[in-house]
């Protein structure tokens, strides 16, 4: 698993991180998102996020992994992360939009890697 943001208009990618062993599409999603808001925090960007996961947005929303996968020596480094996410969502505020992207009128969305 590993994810990454790129911007929409220009195709440029913002950040990447991974592969990571044993992770999920779903972790790859909400991590994206908070790196996002993170990112664009940092840069003081009033930009909006879009994301194709409704799973993702739902737990970003309740500041939350909700991942049934379990924590291995494998992906310890990916749970850390997870951690470290959640610990973000819990003490930043932000006003940045999460929008669903819609990829059956706008095809796949930039940010993932054209495996599906």
């Amino acid at each position: 698993m590993e994810y990454r943001g790129v911007d929409t208009q220009t195709h440029k990618q913002l950040f990447h991180q991974g592969p990571f062993k044993q992770g999920t599409n779903n972790i790859g999603e909400f991590l994206a998102l908070v790196h996002g808001l993170a990112y664009l925090k940092k840069n003081n960007s009033d930009r909006i996020i879009y994301t194709d996961s409704k799973i993702a947005m739902g737990w970003v929303k309740v500041k939350k992994c909700r991942t049934k996968l379990q924590q291995t020596q494998k992906n310890k480094a990916l749970f850390k992360l997870v951690d470290r996410a959640e610990q973000w969502l819990k003490t930043n505020s932000y006003s940045t939009k999460i929008v669903k992207w819609e990829t059956k009128a706008w095809g796949e969305i930039p940010a993932d890697f054209g495996r599906k």
